[in-house]
C-alpha cells in the first residue's frame, strides 16, 4: 500500500518551501510528480516525475496552464538541463478506455517515478490521490502552483505531450490535433462528426463514443 506522510500542515511560504521540509526530515531526493490530459477525448494521459538539486530555484517556473506555450518551450529546457533526473510515463487511448481515467492518471505517474534513475525517498504528488508506492509521499492539492518540482513536473509533461500531439496531427489529419491538442474543441467536435474518431481517441468519452459506429480500428 502506499505510505502516505503528513510531514507538513501549514501554507508554504514559497514554492521550495515543501522541497525545504522534506529534506529537513532527512529526505535526500524529493521527486515532484504531475500529469496532463485527463480531459481530452484523444491522445495520452502523460506524467513526468523530476528530481531537482537541493536548493535550486528555477525563476518563472509555475503550473504550466498559467504559461504561454513560449515561455513552457524555454522553461522546458532549463528544467531539461538542470534537473537530476526526469521520468515520463505516458498511458495510451486503448487503456485509458480499459481501466478509465482515474486509474490511467495513476498509473502514468507510477510508470513515470519508475523511471527516475536513482529513485527518489520522498514523493510530492500533485492532487489528492496517493500512489500505490512505498516510497514516502505528499499529496498537495493545486501542487504544480505550490511546490518548484511539482511545476516542473507539470512543464515537462505538459510540452511533452503538446510535442506529440503535433506529431499526430501529421498521422491523422483533419482533427487538429496540432491546435487543440486533443481537447474538445468546436472544430475538434465537428471534425468528429465529419471524419468519426481517430485510432488515438478515446472512445468511452463523451463526445467520441456517440460516433464509434464510424470507426472500425479497434
Amino acid at each position: 500500500m502506499a505510505h502516505q506522510e503528513n510531514l507538513f500542515h501549514h501554507i508554504p511560504v514559497d514554492t521550495l518551501d515543501f522541497e525545504r521540509l522534506a529534506h529537513a526530515q532527512g529526505f535526500q531526493s524529493v521527486a515532484g510528480v504531475d500529469e496532463v490530459g485527463r480531459g481530452p477525448l484523444a491522445g495520452p494521459v502523460m506524467a513526468a516525475a523530476v528530481i531537482l538539486p537541493q536548493g535550486l530555484n528555477i525563476p518563472g517556473v509555475d503550473d504550466s496552464k498559467k504559461l504561454s506555450s513560449h515561455k513552457r518551450e524555454l522553461l522546458f529546457d532549463v528544467i531539461t538541463a538542470k534537473a537530476l533526473s526526469i521520468g515520463i510515463g505516458t498511458i495510451d487511448p486503448e487503456i485509458i478506455d480499459s481501466i478509465n481515467i482515474l486509474q490511467a492518471t495513476r498509473l502514468a505517474m507510477l510508470n513515470a517515478v519508475q523511471q527516475l534513475e536513482p529513485q527518489p525517498d520522498y514523493l510530492l504528488i500533485d492532487g489528492i490521490t496517493p500512489l500505490n508506492t512505498g516510497i514516502p509521499q505528499k499529496t498537495i492539492k493545486k501542487g504544480d502552483s505550490l511546490s518548484l518540482s511539482i511545476a516542473a513536473a507539470s512543464i515537462i509533461a505538459k510540452v511533452t505531450r503538446d510535442r506529440l500531439m503535433v506529431e499526430m496531427d501529421l498521422l491523422y489529419p483533419g482533427y487538429g490535433f496540432s491546435g487543440h491538442k486533443g481537447y474538445g474543441s468546436a472544430l475538434h467536435l465537428e471534425a468528429l462528426r465529419q471524419l468519426g474518431p481517430s485510432p488515438i481517441h478515446r472512445l468511452t468519452f463523451g463526445g467520441v463514443k456517440e460516433h464509434v459506429a464510424c470507426t472500425s480500428f479497434r
